[in-house]
Formats: C-alpha cells, sequence, structure tokens
C-alpha cells in the first residue's frame, strides 16, 4: 500500500482538511522531482487535492485544481499510447481505480454553477459525448439549459433524465414547466407506475403540476386537495406547500397561510415558500410573526433565497428569488425610482410568467409614471394572452380608470370580475373607487356590505366608513374605521378619517375620497384561476385525466 493509497482512503473515509494538507505536500514533492510519481499518481493526487478545496467551498480554486487534473490525465493518456502496456490486467485494475474523468468534469460544471458562470458549466458539461452523460449531469444540463432560455435542448436533457429514471419529479415538473404536455411526460413513467405497487397516484400528481404550469388554479387547487386527502398522502409538505402556493397565485389569502402554517406545523425545519408566507402574514400586519418567522429561517439556513425577502435585506445575493424581486420593485416603486422598480418586475416576469402579481407591478410603474399607453398595452395582452377572468378583467379595468375616455368600458369589466368573484377583493375596491366618483354612495355601500360579509379587510372596512360619511351615517361610519385600526392599527387612513369625524361639528357636506392607493395590501395577490384557452389544450388528454 503506497502513500497514494493513503490519501485515496482518507479522502473515503471524509477526512478533507487532512486530505488537503497531504496531497498539497505531496504534489510538491512531485514538482521538485517529476520523477517521484507516476502521471496516474499524479492525476489522482491533483483530483484528490481538488476535493479537499471544493469541500471547503473555495470553488474558483478547486475549479482550477479539476482543470490542472484534466490536463495531467491528458498526459496520462499520451503516456499510455506511448508505451505499450506490459502488464495487461495490472494496468487494467489501475485504470479502473482511477478518478473518473466525467467525474471531474461534473465537478467543474458544478464550481462554475455555484461561481454563476453559466456558460462556462454548459461549456463543458457539452464536452462530455452524450452516451457517457450520467442523470446527474443531464439533469444539470437541463437546468442549466432552461435558465438561459435554451428550451428545446432543455427539453431533450430533461426527457434524458426521465428515461434513465423515470421516477425523477424534479424533472417532470422542469418538462412541464417548459409547456409539454402532461398526457406526453405522464406517457414516460407509465411503465414504473404500472409496475410498482401504490405509485397509482402518480398521474394524479402528474396532472396537478401540468394544471399548475398551464396556470390553470382552479383544478390545480382540485387536484392536489384530492390527492391530499388520499391516507398514503395526508399531510405530505410538499403538496401542502404546492397547494399553498396555488392558493396565493389564485388570490385566496387566507386557504394560503392555512396551508402554510399546516405545512410548518409538520416540518419546523421547513423553507420552501415561507418567503411568500412571510409576504402574506406582512401584508396581514402580522409584523411581530415575520420577525419570529426570519429569525427562524436563517437559523435554519442562510443558504437559500427565502429568508432574504422576509427580512427585506441584502437582496442582490439572491436576485433570482421572485418574491425579492417584487418586494424589491415595490420598496423602489414607493422610493419614486421607477425606472428602477421596472427592471425588477421585468425579471420577475421572466422567472415566474405565471404570476400575475409581476404583472402588477410592472403596470403600476407605468401608471405612475404616466405611461397609460405602455400599462394599457401590457393589461390587454394579459387578458388576450391569459383569457378574462376576474384578476385579468380588474388589472384592465384598473388601467381603464386611468383614462376619462375609458371610464365605462371599466365598469363593465369590473361588473364581469365581480359577476366571476364577488369577493374578489381588488375588484371590490376599483367598482368602489369608480362608484365615489358617481356619488352612487348606497351603491357602493351595498356593494362593500356584500364583500364584507364573508371576509374582513381592513381597506374595505374603511371605505365603507367613507361612504357611510356621505350619507351622514356618522355613528357607523365610526365604527367602521374601529374595525380598520383594529384589523390594521398603522392605516393612517383611517386615522384620519375618525380625526375628521371628531373635529366636524357638521360633516353634512363630507365627501368620499377614495385613493387608487387603496389597492395597496387590500387585496389578494395571486395569479388567474384558469382560462378558457389554457382549458382548451387540455380537451384531448381528458380520457388520461379521467375528466367528464
Amino acid at each position: 500500500m503506497n502513500v497514494i493509497d493513503h490519501v485515496r482512503d482518507m479522502a473515503a473515509a471524509g477526512l478533507h482538511s487532512n486530505v488537503r494538507i497531504m496531497s498539497s505536500l505531496l504534489l510538491t514533492m512531485s514538482n521538485n522531482n517529476p520523477e517521484l510519481f507516476s502521471p496516474s499518481q499524479k492525476y489522482q493526487l491533483l483530483v484528490y487535492h481538488a476535493d479537499a478545496i471544493f469541500h471547503d467551498k473555495e470553488y474558483r480554486n478547486a475549479a482550477c485544481k479539476y482543470n490542472m487534473a484534466l490536463q495531467q490525465k491528458k498526459v496520462l493518456s499520451k503516456t499510455s499510447k506511448v508505451r505499450p502496456s506490459t502488464g495487461g490486467t495490472a494496468s487494467s485494475i489501475q485504470s479502473q481505480s482511477l478518478p473518473s474523468e466525467i467525474e471531474v468534469k461534473y465537478k467543474i460544471a458544478e464550481c462554475y454553477t455555484i461561481l454563476k458562470l453559466d456558460k462556462d458549466a454548459i461549456a463543458v458539461l457539452d464536452g462530455i459525448p452524450s452516451r457517457q452523460r450520467t442523470p446527474k449531469i443531464n439533469m444539470m444540463l437541463a437546468n442549466l439549459y432552461r435558465k438561459a432560455g435554451q428550451e428545446r435542448s432543455a427539453v431533450t436533457s430533461y426527457k434524458e433524465v426521465l428515461r434513465q429514471c423515470p421516477l425523477a419529479l424534479d424533472a417532470i415538473i422542469g418538462l412541464l414547466s417548459l409547456s409539454v404536455k402532461g398526457a406526453e411526460v405522464a406517457s414516460m413513467t407509465m411503465d414504473v407506475i404500472q409496475s410498482i405497487p401504490n405509485l397509482d397516484w402518480l398521474s394524479a400528481w402528474i396532472k396537478a403540476y401540468a394544471f399548475i404550469h398551464a396556470g390553470d388554479n382552479h383544478r390545480a387547487i382540485n387536484t392536489i386537495c384530492s390527492l391530499e386527502k388520499k391516507s398514503l398522502l395526508r399531510d405530505n409538505v410538499d403538496l401542502l406547500v404546492s397547494l399553498a402556493d396555488v392558493y396565493f397565485r389564485a388570490g385566496d389569502t387566507k386557504n394560503s397561510i392555512l396551508k402554510f402554517e399546516q405545512a410548518q406545523m409538520l416540518d419546523p425545519y421547513l423553507i420552501k415558500g415561507m418567503d411568500v408566507y412571510g409576504y402574506l402574514m406582512a401584508r396581514e400586519g402580522h409584523l411581530e410573526d415575520v420577525e419570529v418567522l426570519g429569525g427562524r429561517l436563517f437559523n435554519i439556513s442562510d443558504q437559500h433565497a427565502e429568508p432574504w425577502p422576509v427580512f427585506q435585506s441584502t437582496y442582490t445575493k439572491y436576485i433570482n428569488s421572485v418574491q425579492a424581486l417584487l418586494l424589491k420593485g415595490a420598496a423602489l416603486r414607493n422610493m419614486g425610482r421607477v425606472q428602477e422598480a421596472i427592471i425588477h418586475f421585468r425579471e420577475a416576469m421572466r422567472l415566474a410568467p405565471c404570476r400575475l402579481d409581476c404583472y402588477e407591478g410592472l403596470i403600476d410603474c407605468y401608471l405612475a409614471s404616466n405611461g397609460i399607453r405602455e400599462a394599457m398595452g401590457m393589461a390587454n395582452n394579459i387578458y388576450k394572452t391569459l383569457g378574462a377572468n376576474a384578476q385579468t378583467l380588474t388589472i384592465l379595468a384598473t388601467v381603464c380608470l386611468e383614462d376619462p375616455v375609458t371610464q365605462e368600458k371599466a365598469k363593465t369589466l369590473l361588473d364581469k370580475a365581480l359577476a366571476q368573484r364577488p369577493d374578489y377583493t381588488k375588484a371590490v375596491v376599483k367598482k368602489a373607487e369608480l362608484l365615489s366618483r358617481e356619488q352612487k354612495y348606497e351603491e357602493g355601500i351595498a356593494l362593500l356590505r356584500n364583500a364584507l360579509a364573508n371576509q374582513s379587510d381592513c381597506v374595505l372596512h374603511r371605505m365603507l366608513g367613507d361612504f357611510l360619511v356621505a350619507v351622514n351615517d356618522y355613528q357607523e361610519a365610526m365604527d367602521q374605521y374601529s374595525i380598520a385600526l383594529s384589523l390594521d392599527p398603522n392605516d393612517q387612513k383611517s386615522l384620519e378619517g375618525m380625526q375628521k369625524m371628531e373635529k366636524e361639528e357638521s360633516p353634512a357636506d363630507a365627501t368620499v375620497e377614495l385613493d387608487g392607493d387603496d389597492m395597496e395590501g387590500s387585496g389578494e395577490d395571486g395569479d388567474l384561476e384558469g382560462s378558457d384557452s389554457e382549458a382548451a389544450q387540455w380537451a384531448d388528454q381528458e380520457q388520461w385525466f379521467g375528466m367528464q
């Protein structure tokens, strides 16, 4: 047993600091005396040394050392061709015991990925012949291709992962996110589903995520709920987080928070989705709970994106977090730095094209900078692309309200939105704003009372108070302002409404002033509930989905 074998054994035992010191000393000896170790032994030393550096998270240094190992491997290959082997069996055994060149290339790509050098990582992995690519290489390539916008290559790599590992569920999600039909993806797993017991749920699981990535939130919710109720999958944390996220996209804040809390109780170390949960809690005014959540998340890990948006700090470290982009964009918009905010919302749109709050943020920026034409173009595009649902109708109506010429169109759009979802808070707020302009106070009171019958929202209570002042019902107006402040003690407009009533002895001429800013923090952010156009693409797959 030689010294190289001892280094290999230490590496296998996980003694990385020991390997780093020993291999460094041996490599220095080899540099001073090239005859001391054979080319194969030097190659092994370089790989073990690079592995130890990688373990210490010195990724740029590790990539350099791995590349040196590959250069040494080329030297080894040349010498083996020049010097015919005299001991065939021994040479073959030695070759088999050497660290894999493919694995070294994967490690280099891993270093580049961590260093955000995606193009370099793709170049390294592309250099590996297709037949020699392992599932993890194809998975890394697929993720890199998707991130780079090379969707066709990403689809090919994800499919290759599934061909080798048909239960690679993240690869399935990757394909669905690239608009590959659910039925096609399911067909790639059918053999394993039929051959292994207790996997009958997988088809429904694929269907659920297909609906999610098609933006059909309503059917996604129904499908995940049916899965979650199955005895074998009940209380699965991943399903609960997915369900919470879809509720969030659909604008159902109450159920979204409920499912996040349920998942968190089952797994106290849960990180996934906690950025969205923190955002919802902050919007509901539970700031102390958000502070506790942020501290807990950092204690679990500060290497994930989710804890940072909760604190709204050191944002640039995790630029690819959609929630961080939205928070940063909103902060910049509120500071008047609209052009910078637009950049952040556009990046959020690129990363999460199915989330309407990304589009809403961008439209708000356009309106803030008097870019009504740009806002109208964006709103019309969303409406045409995603179909007519409560959220897209309300977005378009919001822009129409900014132009006196399109007031009637805004009214029609809001009526359609409320016909679909009478409890959709953003539509209620905008309709109440329109009724205020028209001085139709009784109609506005009826609208707000109806909306508050099944929910309690600070802005809706405050707006009802404003309308009640307009019809001289001061006592109930005071009650509504009090309720609004109990829900959000920092709501300045409710406080101003109360103070105005207290100061005025004869407020008969009181008028209602409703600001478009009432939208902020009042409603439910989310994505659309699905559209007819998206539903149509599933018509030819109903047999697989089992839909009636």
